[in-house]
């Protein structure tokens, strides 16, 4: 950013040496923005009251938003529009983000292809998520969905279209029509196969309406925390290594997952769970953190997606012999059956022996039988990715792939509303002025396993919410309550450690270590065995954070200290995966033990229910699991919660009782 800046002045050197005439605003842009220290409102101050070493500014704001992808952006501008004096934080430009890379759509019950009801889409989401779903939040995404695609339509975000001109809906997977009973169902409302890039460009556009201050290549260190109450975020401006404090009634964490904690997932380099470590070191509770979704198909050797759409458009996996396998995993949705059930049957043909090329370690997609005309169409970005990454054209030859981690079921525990809650004495208590949305969230819609599509849904659905919370409960303009003068001075003290750690271990070496440890310990299948050994080296492998060496001593694009600031994140959201799938005693969702391969709920739902006598809670695993860790030694305390299994209106929308899940 400062190199173009520097190009853009050099530029308008040239052009003002020949023309003098041009006012000086011109030159400058109507638009500011990329900040000094100051900021935008010049309201900063610069005290020195936790750091003689580290300027740090102050600004108060009414609402903070930290990251800036789908869930950011949108309860940003949400914000914003309601009048709010707010502010972006974001460690990436908001285009940048990585909600530009989902390719296959966002779900809503238009009806444009059939007879569609959000209530199906519904059932199917409390089904998809193995009843570990929050039926209220699922409730009000599933009903809120048709009229946020229409706001995103609005927006001008250019949806693929019928004959008749109607947003186009493919088939994905896990969607079923009248409660699973009526076939396949196409809800997923897509722009080819760049849905996501689109969405944010949309977004990003839209958001330039209003008056947000963009603080962009700004990591947010931590949240000021004080007793209870969440009083803003402290961060490092990457450019010029400046540290600000920003003051906020409310806060909102949009940070995204946290697939690099893996050797192997389709997530940006970037997907470093800020948010939840940020939460983790306030010493409140990530929720579910075990359920990692392994998308079925990211290219073998590469680990890039291809999208579910692939198989939506008529695509299908085969194997060494090839038979289409999934016929007899899942005889009704065939290779449209829910991600979990799609990876696992994936992992057992390649077991069994029946996997393709010369280790017999991974399948292929097959598109070759598609017309050229519907792959150029529909998934011309798929058809681009598979030339470039596994060297296939994709309307000759199938495409190498193998389950690859793709998304975090889990993150900070909120309710429907967006607020984040903590649970104590057998109730949730919302944390007053936090805020949690995206997949940094856990409200949880998406339980043990996320449907496709559901995720670009969560973002707009509860961005929004947060903004409309927020909206509700405060107005623009209050009186901040005072902040204490040492607030944020451990983030600092922690900075300054890393950046003349002195020790013998490499950040790359150290990262290395924990993301071929989990991708070993905690995998599509797990076991006791593996997953305890797992927990003992991840142990280990936190207490070497001590050990670290850093070599760049600066603080002006410090890409070492920021890489290292990631891998302390990645490392609290990796010990409690794995420590909370070593407790986890069943198999639900994306979460499959083989020595415990049945789900354990609160009856036998295999059975008919009269005459048996409920298992009490603390024998059964239908509940969220809420894990804490001491930062300092890593050591990790779990918790439960129940799940709530009340709609939002039960006349208008009835709950779905658990059943057996099969596809």
């Amino acid at each position: 950013m400062a190199s173009v800046r520097a190009a853009s002045r050099l530029l308008s050197k040239r052009i003002l040496s020949k023309t003098k005439a041009i006012p000086a605003a011109a030159v400058q842009g109507s638009r500011n923005f990329h900040f000094s220290i100051y900021g935008k409102k010049k309201s900063a101050k610069v005290s020195d009251d936790i750091s003689t070493q580290y300027p740090v500014v102050d600004h108060e704001f009414d609402a903070l938003v930290v990251g800036a992808g789908g869930a950011g952006l949108r309860a940003a501008f949400g914000l914003s529009e309601a009048g709010f004096n707010t502010a972006c934080i974001t460690k990436l430009f908001p285009t940048r983000s990585h909600t530009v890379a989902a390719q296959g759509g966002i779900n809503a019950a238009l009806g444009n292809m059939e007879e569609d009801d959000w209530r199906w889409h519904f059932y199917d989401t409390v089904k998809g998520s193995d009843w570990l779903g929050d039926q209220d939040a699922i409730h009000y995404m599933t009903e809120q969905a048709p009229a946020a695609v229409v706001e995103l339509e609005n927006f001008g975000m250019p949806f693929s279209r019928t004959e008749e001109g109607k947003i186009y809906q493919r088939a994905f997977g896990g969607q079923s029509l009248k409660y699973g009973k009526g076939g396949q169902a196409h809800r997923c409302c897509c722009v080819a196969d760049r849905t996501g890039h689109s969405l944010l460009h949309t977004l990003y556009g839209r958001s330039l309406r209003y008056d947000t201050s963009y603080f962009v290549e700004y990591f947010a260190l931590d949240l000021l925390m004080e007793d209870g109450e969440c009083k803003g975020v402290i961060a490092l401006c990457m450019e010029d290594g400046s540290i600000h404090r920003f003051r906020a009634q409310n806060t909102v964490i949009a940070t995204g997952g946290y697939g690099r904690a893996y050797f192997s997932c389709t997530s940006a380099h970037t997907s470093t769970g800020d948010g939840n470590a940020m939460v983790t070191r306030a010493g409140l509770p990530c929720q579910d953190l075990e359920f990692v979704q392994f998308h079925p198909t990211g290219i073998y050797g590469a680990g890039c997606l291809i999208t579910e759409g692939c198989r939506g458009e008529g695509g299908i996996l085969i194997n060494s012999e090839g038979e289409r396998f999934m016929e007899r995993y899942a005889p009704n949705a065939k290779d449209l059956a829910s991600r979990d059930v799609v990876s696992r049957s994936m992992t057992i043909e390649i077991r069994e022996g029946r996997g393709v090329g010369p280790e017999k370690d991974h399948v292929y997609l097959q598109l070759h039988h598609l017309p050229p005309q519907q792959l150029a169409t529909r998934l011309p970005g798929i058809s681009e990715t598979a030339m470039i990454f596994a060297g296939v054209d994709v309307t000759k030859e199938p495409i190498p792939v193998l389950p690859t981690v793709h998304y975090n079921m889990g993150g900070v525990p909120t309710n429907y509303k967006g607020q984040v809650i903590t649970h104590t004495d057998g109730a949730d208590k919302v944390v007053p002025g936090l805020y949690a949305c995206g997949e940094a969230a856990c409200a949880s819609v998406h339980g043990a396993n996320r449907l496709g599509a559901n995720s670009l849904l969560d973002l707009v659905v509860f961005g929004r919410a947060c903004a409309l919370t927020i909206a509700e409960e405060h107005k623009p303009g209050e009186k901040l309550s005072p902040l204490k003068a040492s607030a944020g001075e451990e983030s600092v003290a922690n900075l300054d450690k890393l950046r003349f750690a002195n020790g013998s271990l490499r950040t790359s070496e150290i990262r290395l270590n924990m993301q071929k440890t989990m991708q070993a310990h905690a995998a599509v299948f797990r076991t006791g065995s593996v997953l305890k050994e797992g927990c003992d080296k991840m142990d280990a492998i936190y207490g070497t954070l001590e050990d670290l060496k850093t070599f760049d001593r600066g603080i002006v694009w410090n890409t070492d200290l920021v890489e290292t600031l990631e891998l302390q994140n990645l490392m609290l959201n990796a010990v409690q995966t794995i420590h909370s799938a070593e407790q986890r005693k069943e198999s639900r969702g994306a979460h499959a033990r083989e020595d415990f391969k049945d789900r354990v709920d609160e009856y036998d739902y295999s059975k008919p229910l009269q005459g048996q006598e409920k298992t009490p809670y603390d024998q059964h695993w239908r509940k969220h699991t809420l894990s804490y860790v001491d930062p300092k030694t890593g050591k990790v305390t779990l918790k439960y919660r129940p799940v709530i299994d009340q709609s939002l209106d039960e006349q208008d929308c009835a709950h779905v009782p658990p059943a057996i899940r099969s596809y």
